[in-house]
Formats: structure tokens, C-alpha cells, sequence
């Protein structure tokens, strides 16, 4: 699957404020005085996406997440039931606010063929996306279920998010 590339200031917000900062490589500049070290954030970083990624339900186990705050980077590696799903963990971890890459080492119970990715610009609807790579825009639904649970609403795409195409 390869290393994927996100926008580093879109997404959720699951370490905000000063864990988020403090996970920069600008902070990592900066000696810390009696704060945590970059190796605590980087794991509290970590924890935080993988809770995020259990909370989704997607089937998985032996899930092993790692953050490394100074390029942005997550590894995940576990079994996945699916290619959606190992798919669906990809935008999982960077679909996230400071993470720039993600690395998916997961290994797919039955494997099948690759989805295209879509980066969210300003002006985008699923139906724009659904009439450019399906060449029919009532196609959007088959996007919004490729996406779920991360996608509440086929009406809550935000620019920089990453959204799964499916073949159809």
C-alpha cells in the first residue's frame, strides 16, 4: 500500500492544544523544562489514534500504532478483515491534525483490489467527487458508505480530508 501523504492542518483534533503542539518538529527544537519528553508525547499521540481507530469498528485486531511527532509519521501495523478496512484505517490516522504520513503495514485477511484516494478542495460535495470518478454524481452514496463510520454526513467533508474511492 505504500506511505500516503495528508495535510498536515486538516483533521480531527484528537491531541489538541499543547499535546499537539509539543508533538511538532518546532517544539522539538525547543529544550522542554519539566514537560514530557518527545518519546511520551509521541506515545500519548499514538494512544490517542488508536482509540480513535477502535472506536470506528472496523473488525481489526493486533493493532499497533506508533507516532513519530517530528515528521508527522504514523505506523500502524495488525490484521485487517479487509482491503476497505485497512483502507479505512489509512484515513483513520490521517484524516488527524498533525499527521503529514501514514505508513500501513496491516495485513488483509482477503485481499482485494485497491480504492483511489480524493483530496477534499473548497467547493467539493460527494456528488462532484461521485460525477468525476463514477461520471454520475448520484453516485455519491457508494462514496459516503466507503467512508463510514469517519463520515457522519455526506454533507461533513472538510478541504484536506483524504476520502476513499471504491471501484464500483
Amino acid at each position: 500500500m505504500g506511505v500516503f501523504s495528508f495535510i498536515k492542518e486538516a483533521g480531527e483534533k484528537l491531541f489538541g492544544g499543547k499535546e499537539a503542539v509539543a508533538a511538532t518538529p518546532t517544539a522539538a527544537s525547543t529544550p522542554a523544562s519539566d514537560g514530557p519528553t518527545q518519546a511520551e508525547r509521541n506515545a500519548k499521540a499514538a494512544q490517542a489514534i488508536a482509540t480513535y481507530i477502535g472506536a470506528q469498528n472496523l473488525g481489526l485486531s493486533a493493532v499497533e500504532v506508533d507516532y513519530d511527532g517530528l515528521q508527522g509519521l504514523v505506523t500502524v501495523q495488525g490484521q485487517a478483515p479487509s482491503q476497505a478496512a485497512k483502507e479505512k484505517v489509512t484515513l483513520c490516522c490521517g484524516n488527524v491534525a498533525n499527521v503529514q504520513a501514514v505508513d500501513n503495514q496491516m495485513t488483509v485477511a482477503a485481499p482485494e483490489p485497491e480504492a483511489q484516494y480524493h483530496d477534499v478542495v473548497r467547493g467539493d460535495t460527494l456528488s462532484a467527487i461521485a460525477k468525476k470518478f463514477y461520471g454520475d454524481a448520484n453516485k455519491y452514496p457508494k462514496i459516503f458508505e466507503a467512508n463510514q463510520p469517519m463520515l457522519s454526513h455526506p454533507d461533513k467533508i472538510y478541504p484536506g480530508q483524504k476520502l476513499r474511492i471504491p471501484p464500483l
